[in-house]
């Protein structure tokens, strides 16, 4: 399989991330240029296969914007104002177009964690 998938896990809860909201941009030097936005399902995972596959998947520098704040707000965690976390950005490279990259997040309130998975 090759293409972008990505999957949010709230270690918080010990649960998927259900409902959050994830940009996604190609950046081209100093550009930064929106490709897709999408939400995750109950498995906080996005619905209709990998996020970029086929023509659309091309080797260059993405990101990946979490809304980690309004999700954290929507599952009823009180957060301080500013929240510790609220956009949660991925810059990362893609540079091999026939491989699978996936970029899975961890969050909590406090912190977050990702890895190239598999």
């Amino acid at each position: 399989m090759t293409g972008l998938t990505t999957h949010v896990l709230d270690t918080a809860s010990g649960k998927p991330a259900e409902g959050l909201k994830i940009e996604l941009f190609h950046i081209d030097a100093d550009v930064r240029r929106h490709v897709k936005t999408v939400i995750t399902n109950a498995d906080g995972r996005v619905d209709g296969g990998p996020i970029l596959v086929g023509e659309s998947f091309k080797a260059g520098t993405y990101e990946l914007l979490f809304h980690a704040g309004d999700y954290l707000r929507g599952t009823g965690v009180a957060l301080p104002h500013p929240a510790f976390l609220d956009l949660v950005p991925i810059r990362f490279g893609i540079a091999d177009e026939s491989a699978h990259y996936h970029v899975p997040l961890l969050i909590s309130p406090y912190g977050y964690s990702t890895y190239r998975g598999s």
